[in-house]
């Protein structure tokens, strides 16, 4: 069998589940092992033994292994507190770390040989640095430090593992830098986001069509208004807010949007969404192209359209054009307590202020909308565990808040971002899920397709058209209670036909993507003309924007917004609230993928929303 090492064994270390004595000398444990190469890096050199290096423990949180209940808690329909989400000064108080966790791995490294001036415990207690050789640092962890090189020529230093003592592994969630590879290449293509990930284009459309004859072959507003029954008008827009994250340099343009709503949706004509820039974000206008334009004008136009004029949409530009930003730089401009005692950034990440550039850090600056959708991701395998299941921790803190969080499955399969698929132990072409949907604490969403001569009122099915839906099963995440069942039986009764050696066939990990939308041939202005545009990036805002009116909905009832939405999605309350989609599957890895199938599956989720449906069941609940 294929053993995922770092899913749930790892994760149980990162959350703080295992609980060891305090003895001031214990032996040394694993605490976090590579299974696998990091695509397109390669092995180069040992590093010098003299060179210096700043090692950075990630103090591991207080109650954070009980995160997960606390947010069914406010999420479940059947909860008493369904709906009664937390204050940021709550979720503060409870998930600091603890005056004992650093005073633990402080005695440990003084009495490891440290001396106490190349420590530093950060202002807010959220990590330790210490400032040593790489000779100490391989001491201190067990390990040896390589540097490796990226196709791109970018070098780094990382290990293929290391280990703690047994007495220190429940006070650190993860040392850096060790295993985590850096996803941000610096010399990326001109418009290619850090995350590789971006909508595909069949190119210019030279005669764009009205009405609903021609959804299969041009998606257009009235088309998923069609599909999906969106028939609501915003009653109190004020009290409401939808949020698009995008990261710079990709930016909209205006004159597209005016474009798009000539055609498509007069009332947009002039509106522009509410720019809120985090670390020097802009809507740079020097250079446009497809790769530069086209997320964030699909994102915006189709967001815009759905939920109208009338809901201002907040555009979240993350980044200066020097440094870019990564989910933690937009993170911590969301919470405060995450870039400041509970530490989420890593070194990987860009740093503001930065040199020329940004001259703050935002930190805590942002209100978060109700709805987020972010149509970027990482390839899960490039990040450690421990660092994902940081972060996740984090969209788990904003699901407490009352924020809907949802991230685009990826356009690839089964495959990581640009098709990679990982190797282990000589086998190759294993299956390569994307972050963060595999984070429990968000919702995925995927692709379908209108199929070539059928109608809006047809079924449709997973997106086999220039893209594939993401999905699959996590390596790192445990299988969220909500989810254990649909799991299940999909695994019973549509066993997949492959080896265990090529995907993580437990049954025990984190499935996504949870639900889908039409993700193929979208009509999108972008550079003063028409394209055909494909991705989960359109199914992300898609989804959003009925999540953002059913909150109007609730809101004009005196309800609070839906928050966390999988508990829910996953309850027999909304049985009726998808469309069942049973046909495709998403290829990558030199296979199929997975297949569709009635229910639940690894494809399309729960399915695309039934929006009538949908929002009769979340206005039944309290």
């Amino acid at each position: 069998m294929f053993l995922f090492l770092p899913a749930l064994t790892v994760l149980a270390v990162v959350l703080g589940l295992q609980a060891h004595g305090e003895a001031t000398a214990s032996p040394y444990v694993v605490h976090e092992m590579r299974t696998h190469a990091a695509a397109g890096w390669s092995l180069v050199r040992r590093h010098s033994p003299s060179a210096l290096i700043l090692l950075r423990f990630a103090l591991a949180q207080s109650n954070i292994a009980e995160i997960g209940s606390h947010l069914n808690d406010v999420s479940h329909p059947d909860s008493p507190n369904y709906g009664k989400h937390w204050s940021a000064g709550k979720i503060a108080e409870t998930f600091a770390p603890s005056n004992e966790t650093v005073a633990a791995v402080q005695t440990w490294l003084l009495e490891s040989g440290i001396f106490s001036n190349q420590i530093r415990v950060t202002p807010t207690k959220g990590w330790i640095e210490v400032n040593a050789t790489v000779e100490e640092a391989e001491q201190l962890l067990h390990a040896e430090y390589s540097v490796y090189r990226h196709d791109t020529g970018k070098e780094h230093i990382a290990l293929q593992g290391y280990s703690l003592p047994a007495h220190i592994r429940r006070h650190v969630d993860f040392v850096t830098p060790t295993i985590h590879f850096d996803a941000k290449i610096s010399s990326r293509s001109p418009g290619t986001p850090w995350m590789g990930s971006y909508p595909k284009t069949t190119g210019v459309v030279n005669e764009t069509s009205q009405g609903l004859e021609n959804c299969d072959s041009q998606i257009t507003p009235e088309c998923l208004r069609a599909l999906y029954g969106i028939a609501y008008k915003p009653a109190v827009p004020h009290l409401n807010s939808y949020g698009i994250v995008e990261y710079t340099p990709q930016s909209y343009r205006q004159d597209d949007i005016n474009k798009f709503a000539a055609s498509y949706s007069p009332d947009l004509s002039g509106i522009s969404p509410v720019l809120t820039s985090i670390d020097g974000g802009v809507i740079q206008t020097d250079q446009e192209s497809f790769n530069l334009n086209g997320e964030s004008d699909l994102d915006l136009q189709y967001a815009m359209a759905l939920v109208s004029a009338k809901q201002p949409l907040t555009l979240y530009q993350a980044g200066d054009l020097q440094e870019g930003a990564s989910f933690n730089n937009f993170l911590d401009a969301l919470d405060g307590s995450y870039c400041t005692f509970e530490g989420g950034d890593d070194p990987a990440d860009p740093t503001y202020p930065d040199s020329g550039g940004y001259a703050y850090h935002d930190c805590g600056t942002v209100k978060p909308a109700n709805v987020i959708s972010t149509s970027y991701s990482y390839t899960e395998s490039d990040l450690s565990s421990a660092y994902t299941a940081r972060q996740c921790a984090e969209y788990a803190k904003l699901g407490l808040m009352g924020v809907t969080m949802l991230f685009s499955s990826g356009d690839y399969g089964v495959a990581g971002n640009g098709g990679a698929c990982m190797s282990y132990n000589g086998t190759y072409g294993v299956f390569n899920p994307m972050f963060p949907s595999t984070c429990p604490y968000v919702t995925s969403v995927g692709a379908t397709q209108i199929n070539t001569g059928a109608s809006v009122y047809d079924p449709e099915s997973a997106c086999e058209r220039v893209i594939y839906s993401g999905g699959g099963f996590s390596n790192y995440f445990a299988v969220p209670s909500y989810q254990e069942e649909v799991v299940h039986n999909y695994l019973t009764n549509h066993p997949p036909p492959y080896d265990h050696t090529i995907w993580n066939a437990t049954g025990n990990s984190r499935a996504f993507p949870d639900v889908s939308a039409n993700g193929a041939n979208y009509v999108v202005a972008i550079d003063g003309q028409f394209s055909l545009v494909y991705g989960t990036s359109a199914s992300s805002p898609v989804v959003g924007a009925m999540l953002t009116l059913v909150n109007d909905a609730r809101l004009a009832k005196g309800k609070a917004p839906i928050g966390f939405i999988n508990p829910a999605i996953y309850s027999s309350a909304f049985a009726k609230a998808f469309n069942d989609i049973s046909s495709g599957s998403n290829s990558g890895c030199d296979t199929t993928g997975f297949a569709s199938a009635s229910g639940w599956d690894p494809v399309t989720g729960l399915g695309t929303p039934n929006f009538p449906s949908m929002l009769e069941a979340w206005m039944a609940l309290p």
